[in-house]
């Protein structure tokens, strides 16, 4: 009996063809898992080898052994259908690690996800949690704390696997592993000039995912010139945070910008567009000698919008200090509280009227309900960019000339939006006290607010 003769094809690394991408995915799935191959292709490929083994041994070498072989199962089903898209769609079986419920968490037999349209695959908002920056941010940094490995094979403690993609769900708080080619379906594509803490710069890579394919948090802008950010990512050997170039050492041009669908901007609006209510009170225990938290932080920059910059001498930050608890009286004496209603510490009326904008500011003026509120409305940000020309833009830039912040025109102001513009913004800004993202000479909704108060 002749034996047949095989030829091996090695596929071109530059070829974009179907057949090409194919091979070179089979080629990566069949590494071992020390060379980043994927366990469950492993397991199966050994599987494979022990029965084609048997049945040499068994059959003599005269007769073919037919077997079917189980494909690779994940060990748990995801807790919630209705956010876990890969329960209907798990995708491709990749080195990555593909989609998958958190590691450790059972809950009932797949479903097919209601919020996943055939069409897209894109996630409803409506399923997502809600989330703010600082959570995310937070959530971040627990790993670069713990300095969690690298690892696409093992899972951390919170369910998440130790990867870059399953780091950002860790981040986002989804009900699932996600991966690099599905992260897309649970947010928007936005500008890398809109860029804000709590949204990611993605690249994928789909005719190999090996190669290159990655994902990182951005943490802000490190200057002003807004060429390097704060960058938060899982790579080898562990969890990091440091200065990286716009948008990543490699593939820099290739890498997307997105963001959370779910999350709550510092300006009160999501990704979506939805209004959301304000984020609730979070307890007495959060605030008071001893805390440390991202809501002592929150708490002193509201504070320093209502007028209470003059009792920080830096921060805010997460250790509540005595700038807190002196800036908080202030507030409360404001509001005409006495006694117990002014001791300082944050109860719920304090946090709603901070959040919400409301009550009478440090000094004595009135929030967003008193008679000094903005009368002209913020237009949105959409109407000061590069290359944007409108009636906003001239009469942004004659308040500022009317408030002493317009030295960087040489002409105007006019409506069509320049670099003096921005210089001119960032001025202002810096003069409230912002810095970083906070100041990036494009105005926001507390800006134009205070620019008009």
């Amino acid at each position: 009996m002749s034996v047949p003769v095989f030829e091996e094809f090695e596929p071109a690394a530059d070829c974009g063809c179907p057949g090409c991408a194919r091979q070179r995915r089979d080629l990566a799935l069949g590494l071992p898992v020390r060379a980043g191959g994927h366990p469950a292709a492993h397991g199966a490929r050994r599987a494979l080898v022990l029965v084609t083994a048997a049945g040499v041994v068994l059959g003599g070498g005269g007769g073919a052994v037919a077997t079917t072989l189980p494909p690779p199962t994940v060990p748990f089903t995801p807790a919630d259908p209705a956010e876990s898209a890969w329960a209907s769609d798990p995708g491709p079986d990749t080195p990555q690690g593909g989609r998958e419920p958190l590691h450790g968490t059972p809950g009932p037999g797949s479903q097919p996800a209601p919020d996943s349209t055939p069409t897209t695959g894109q996630i409803s908002t409506g399923t997502l949690r809600q989330t703010n920056r600082a959570e995310i941010i937070n959530r971040a940094k627990l790993w670069v704390t713990a300095q969690v490995p690298y690892s696409m094979e093992k899972y951390w403690s919170d369910g998440y696997r130790q990867d870059c993609s399953g780091y950002i769900s860790m981040a986002w708080n989804l009900r699932s592993n996600e991966w690099t080619g599905s992260l897309d379906r649970f947010a928007e594509r936005i500008d890398r000039t809109e860029l804000q803490p709590g949204d990611i710069l993605l690249f994928h890579n789909p005719a190999n995912p090996t190669r290159g394919s990655h994902v990182t948090i951005f943490g802000g802008w490190t200057d002003y010139t807004h060429t390097s950010y704060v960058a938060y990512e899982q790579t080898k050997p562990r969890t990091r945070k440091q200065p990286t170039p716009l948008a990543y050492w490699e593939n820099s041009d290739r890498y997307v910008a997105y963001r959370y669908k779910g999350v709550v901007s510092g300006e009160g609006t999501t990704g979506s567009g939805a209004t959301p209510t304000a984020t609730p009170y979070p307890g007495v225990a959060m605030f008071g000698p001893g805390a440390n938290n991202a809501y002592v932080t929150q708490l002193g920059r509201l504070l320093v919008d209502r007028g209470g910059k003059q009792y920080y001498s830096k921060g805010p930050g997460p250790k509540w200090g005595e700038a807190d608890r002196r800036a908080t009286q202030a507030f409360q004496l404001a509001q005409g509280w006495k006694g117990k209603e002014a001791d300082g510490l944050p109860g719920p009326d304090t946090w709603k009227l901070l959040v919400s904008g409301k009550g009478r500011s440090i000094g004595g003026s009135s929030g967003s309900s008193g008679s000094s509120s903005n009368a002209t409305g913020f237009p949105g940000r959409g109407s000061f960019r590069p290359g944007q020309s409108n009636a906003y833009v001239e009469k942004l830039g004659k308040q500022l000339v009317k408030r002493g912040f317009g030295k960087h025109y040489l002409s105007g102001p006019g409506p069509r939006w320049t670099e003096a513009d921005r210089r001119n913004v960032e001025a202002f800004q810096r003069a409230q006290g912002w810095r970083g993202a906070a100041a990036d000479g494009y105005p926001g909704p507390e800006t134009w607010r205070r620019l008009f108060r």
